[in-house]
């Protein structure tokens, strides 16, 4: 195994190493942003907070233990760090059919389906999340033949896939990920590749995340037992064995898991100025629009209307750069609430509103948790906020928030309502535009903000020209398809024959070299499809 040369590896003039004592005055350490969403991977999988750092920490560790080089010692660190950068493509899918897509992730992390008794006590136990519906959910995951749950994990792997270069991984940490479902007996998904067909650090991947899982609640030892008991079977019995009993698991104990997992990067670390994150910021943003089928390209909308507005205020470059990141981050704390309660279309009850509300406090703990995110953590928690201090989470008003703030919060209501949602259709620019004003007339949002959001809406120009050769209808199918609608309900809303949609989504499939649901919502993301 090997790095390869990727997207920031670009530009070196602006890069060092602390090693080489060339790190750029105002750089950000690219693993700290990474960090972040191996943070928000967590919150959407369900698992402990700081589960992802762990599982690198180990891994590194095991990868050192066995002997890797460090161009190989990297490999596993970047695929251990990031092993659920996929986890979101099928939430909507799997709240729908599940009830909750996160404890849905928390569960099935955990299956176990090579030791049949074993097997048999986590089914019984299989939805007891959701009061009323554990038969109904267990029924469902029996009914799952292999051929669907390939199909499922497929379009995990793709997600994996798509994002993976553009977070500077290199090739084999990419195919680590898209083997995360994989089992050493050959039960896994998608490809129910077998043994050493696995990757050397995908296997080790494997090995670490279910130690980190089986000690949260049997503690070490317990966790060692169960590593052994998966030994043959989910699990490569060789690097159980060098697994051993305790001697790896020092790395955990330390008063600071992420600056431990700095310490242990192996290779030269890369460092970017602030300007460049924002590469990185949008992958993020992806993940976390997969978590509802109404959320796609919410955050780049939202970034798009706060920089506009921000440059009709006179913003200099270095602000706007923070702010553009900033609201590609606003709502990563989404990854901790069920899609279920992002797709439903009809009203929230109280504690779902409770959950709601919690989403602003996640994206604050994030970016706190990591300095190179840390100067956005005021701008980007804030977007729900309000004048009056009528805003959550914090409940602060105008004299604590800043102009960027102010922005921020305004355009993502104007965003927000002029896109549609599982509730209403989208609302007409100029309705949205009279709705903001009335919220800055009443005193809870900032009325210069909202005015220069709604000058730079007017502003948006319309796409000249389209990527991959796809065609204004192609488009058009693509946008429906990535909301998750089937051909049946695609042909009703744009008065076509099922027949033809399934043509049309063979043309898109093959222009855009993806293959499923969710990598067709990428690709509209990246490529500003979906309509504003």
């Amino acid at each position: 195994m090997s790095d390869s040369s990727s997207r920031l590896d670009t530009g070196n003039e602006h890069r060092g190493s602390a090693r080489q004592g060339g790190i750029p005055p105002a750089s950000i350490r690219v693993t700290e942003v990474l960090a972040a969403l191996s943070l928000t991977t967590d919150l959407a999988t369900g698992a402990p907070f700081e589960k992802g750092l762990a599982t690198c920490l180990l891994a590194t560790a095991l990868a050192e233990r066995i002997g890797l080089d460090q161009a190989d010692r990297r490999v596993v660190f970047h695929a251990a760090l990031l092993g659920a950068v996929g986890c979101t493509s099928r939430a909507s899918e799997n709240a729908a059919s599940f009830a909750d897509d996160i404890a849905f992730q928390q569960a099935y992390h955990v299956l176990d389906p090579g030791d049949a008794p074993v097997y048999a006590g986590q089914l019984e136990q299989f939805g007891s999340w959701a009061p009323g519906m554990q038969p109904l959910v267990r029924e469902r995951l029996i009914a799952t033949t292999p051929a669907q749950g390939s199909s499922a994990v497929r379009s995990v792997c793709e997600v994996s896939r798509a994002l993976g270069p553009r977070l500077g991984l290199p090739d084999a940490a990419v195919v680590a990920l898209t083997e995360v479902k994989e089992r050493w007996d050959g039960l896994g998904a998608p490809d129910r590749l077998r043994g050493e067909d696995i990757s050397l650090a995908g296997r080790i991947v494997h090995v670490a995340e279910q130690a980190v899982l089986a000690a949260v609640g049997r503690g070490r030892r317990g966790a060692v037992d169960e590593l052994r008991r998966r030994a043959g079977g989910h699990l490569d019995p060789q690097l159980v064995d060098s697994f051993g009993g305790g001697e790896v698991w020092d790395c955990l104990d330390v008063p600071d898991v992420l600056s431990a997992v700095m310490h242990a990067e192996p290779g030269v670390p890369l460092y970017i100025r602030p300007a460049e994150r924002l590469e990185l910021c949008l992958a993020l943003a992806v993940v976390v629009d997969l978590k509802g089928r109404w959320l796609l390209g919410h955050s780049a909308h939202v970034a798009a209307l706060a920089c506009g507005a921000a440059t009709l205020s006179g913003m200099g470059a270095a602000d706007l750069d923070t702010l553009r990141a900033a609201a590609l981050l606003h709502d990563i704390g989404r990854a901790a609430v069920s899609s279920a309660i992002w797709d439903r279309p009809g009203p929230l009850g109280p504690g779902d509103w409770e959950r709601v509300r919690l989403h602003t406090y996640w994206t604050d703990r994030v970016l706190q948790r990591c300095p190179g995110l840390a100067d956005l953590r005021e701008i980007a928690a804030g977007h729900h906020e309000r004048l009056d201090g009528s805003g959550y989470h914090r409940g602060v008003g105008g004299h604590d928030q800043s102009k960027s703030a102010r922005i921020l919060a305004a355009a993502d209501v104007f965003a927000a309502l002029t896109e549609p949602r599982p509730h209403r259709p989208a609302f007409s620019a100029d309705d949205a535009a009279q709705m903001l004003i009335a919220e800055a007339t009443a005193g809870r949002l900032d009325m210069s903000a909202c005015a220069a959001v709604v000058e730079a809406a007017g502003l948006r120009k319309p796409r000249t020209e389209l990527p991959c050769g796809l065609t204004e209808r192609e488009v058009e199918v693509l946008r429906l398809a990535a909301r998750g609608l089937s051909n049946r309900l695609i042909a009703a809303e744009l008065v076509l024959s099922e027949r033809t949609v399934g043509h049309h989504l063979a043309h898109i499939y093959d222009k855009t070299g993806r293959r499923t649901r969710a990598g067709a919502a990428v690709f509209a993301m990246e490529h500003g499809l979906l309509p504003d």
